[in-house]
């Protein structure tokens, strides 16, 4: 993080805030490696929050430097204008992610906007803030390729597709997540856009220990799996996705669909079509879809893989 590429991060951001986004969106992805100097920083618009992460640990320097135009950032017209109150700085490489507030104060829970629905998330409490932007198109074909049908969400964490699905008309939608907690958040994000919640099961279950009570309100049109790549003590994304993919024929209809993501920049989306060809060669590939343009990446591969799979 050099003068130049910080002189860089002031340009992007002014010109992101000149005309602040209406709805949360990533504003700077220094993860896409396209940015030299910047790859370990990302800048999201939080609606009013403007939220600074950092995932690799700077020398002191450069660390006071960022901070130093960040702080300059603040006094600029620019910011003043955007409707922007609150800046925060989250020290992702850190055991606990520490945020600090660099002006107004690290809120405990916060609403945002995708698409018309609402969202809450937490800032300052964990690792993320509880809605993958990246996966943005995802949860808008989920709201366009539900209606009318039983959804399995695997992985649900605080149940962004889930929250798709029933605006999109599902029937019915069946999270499961071994954090209760990011299931309770889930139950507030559709209780926040007015959902029907006799519609929506959810489990707070290990899902290698759990495959009866999945399969018992199943069969599913649509099977949703979006998993970390590595949760301690319960799931290694290249060992633990092929027994996911192993038992998607007992658990779609005969024309069901599936959703299979995966966020690993050292696995390319074959891993998941040969994943698929091997474990459930029923499933045919149909599409990967496209990631929002606010997240490109220097290698298509490197980043988020979200890949459409349909029954033959």
């Amino acid at each position: 993080m050099n003068a130049e590429a910080l002189d860089l991060l002031d340009t992007l951001l002014l010109n992101a805030l000149a005309t602040p986004p209406a709805e949360t969106r990533r504003l700077f992805h220094g993860r896409g490696r396209r940015w030299p100097g910047l790859e370990q920083l990302t800048v999201d618009w939080m609606q009013g929050v403007v939220l600074v992460s950092l995932f690799k640990a700077p020398e002191d320097e450069a660390l006071a430097a960022l901070k130093r135009r960040l702080h300059t950032l603040i006094e600029s017209s620019v910011w003043q204008k955007s409707g922007a109150h609150t800046l925060l700085l989250q020290h992702r490489y850190l055991p606990d992610s520490h945020t600090e507030a660099l002006l107004g104060t690290v809120q405990d829970e916060w609403t945002l906007t995708e698409g018309g629905l609402r969202y809450l998330v937490d800032f300052g409490k964990k690792q993320n803030t509880g809605l993958f932007l990246d996966m943005r198109y995802g949860r808008d074909w989920v709201r366009a390729n539900a209606a009318g049908k039983r959804v399995l969400n695997l992985f649900a964490y605080t149940c962004g597709f889930s929250v798709a699905a029933i605006e999109g008309g599902a029937d019915l939608v069946v999270n499961l997540d071994m954090s209760r907690a990011a299931l309770s958040r889930g139950r507030d994000n559709h209780r926040l856009n007015g959902h029907d919640l006799s519609k929506v099961t959810f489990l707070g279950h290990e899902l290698f220990k759990s495959w009866g009570k999945v399969k018992s309100t199943g069969p599913y049109e649509l099977v949703i799996i979006d998993p970390p790549s590595f949760q301690k003590g319960s799931f290694l994304l290249t060992k633990d996705y092929q027994r996911v993919l192993r038992k998607l024929p007992e658990l779609l209809t005969a024309q069901g669909t599936v959703l299979a993501c995966m966020n690993d920049p050292a696995l390319g989306a074959d891993f998941l079509i040969e994943g698929v060809t091997r474990e459930a060669p029923g499933l045919r590939f149909v599409e990967r879809l496209e990631n929002p343009p606010e997240f490109a990446d220097i290698d298509p591969d490197g980043g988020l893989k979200a890949l459409v799979f349909r029954q033959q």
